[in-house]
């Protein structure tokens, strides 16, 4: 129990508190830089971040301790404060979307970037929000703990917000270097709806159907059944990993298509590596 309670206390603290500051502190800075994002909003989204990690953050650790001798309270003040901590992120997504539609023009540039840094947003809002919430309240933790639900939230929210986020911010520095010969946009195309299309089906096809089964053999006969030879080795479980290849397989094309595409910039930086003369950020 002892090591239980620090491992989440380590864990937690890092990945929903540091990154979730981390994410929306880049994506608010570099969208207001743009012009996409008010800076007041990103100002407001900063601080409403840094107040909602030392409180929702930190109490929000408290969800996890279910099997630590925590008591019941406790683990339902970290499941409800646990919510809140995609609050500004989703924020930021909404006002950059609504910005925009406004400025299609301006948004050319940069466009793949921006739209890596929506999907963080989305994926803010679904994978860490929606999925994660689903399985921390106590009642369900108690059930949903240790099977295929927690791969639902931890699939969707590790790539979907800090893979994406990755990405965006790599792409943001290649425009800025990369000669517009050696810009392909039809790659980045193909692997931004290639990465986020399979890991949707990756998804509904795969983790969610084997979760859910899961969960109700854990709700009817306990979770040692759910995790049992009986339930894992059952045609339904073998079922749902065959169903997952295609969307394995159109996530793996996707990132394929941006290693292809981040070869070829990275090469043509080389090749040129006198300065584009594109830099609209400092202009």
């Amino acid at each position: 129990s002892i090591a239980e309670y620090w491992r989440w206390w380590v864990v937690h603290l890092w990945v929903e508190g540091f990154f979730e500051v981390f994410a929306t502190v880049t994506i608010a800075y570099l969208c207001s830089e743009l012009g996409f994002l008010r800076k007041s909003s990103a100002l407001r989204a900063t601080y409403l971040t840094t107040i909602l990690y030392l409180g929702s953050g930190v109490i929000g650790t408290l969800h996890h301790l279910y099997f630590a001798g925590t008591p019941v309270f406790i683990a339902a003040m970290g499941s409800v404060a646990s919510a809140l901590e995609v609050v500004p992120l989703t924020l930021i997504g909404f006002e950059v979307v609504k910005t925009l539609e406004l400025t299609k023009a301006a948004e050319g540039f940069y466009r793949w970037p921006l739209r890596f840094f929506l999907g963080t947003c989305f994926w803010n809002l679904v994978g860490a929000g929606i999925f994660g919430f689903l399985i921390n309240p106590p009642i369900v933790l108690y059930y949903s703990q240790a099977i295929n639900t927690t791969p639902i939230h931890a699939h969707s929210a590790l790539f979907g917000v800090y893979g994406s986020l990755a990405i965006a911010l790599m792409l943001f520095s290649l425009r800025e270097m990369t000669p517009e010969s050696a810009w392909n946009e039809k790659l980045l195309r193909f692997s931004f709806w290639s990465i986020n299309g399979g890991l949707v089906a990756m998804l509904v096809f795969g983790l969610i159907p084997s979760g859910f089964y899961q969960l109700v053999a854990s709700v009817n006969h306990g979770t040692w059944y759910a995790r049992s030879a009986a339930v894992i080795d059952s045609p339904w479980m073998h079922w749902t990993v065959w169903l997952r290849i295609p969307g394995d397989l159109l996530f793996s094309l996707g990132a394929l298509a941006l290693f292809a595409f981040t070869l070829r910039a990275v090469i043509s930086i080389f090749r040129r590596p006198e300065s584009t003369g594109l830099f609209p950020m400092n202009q």
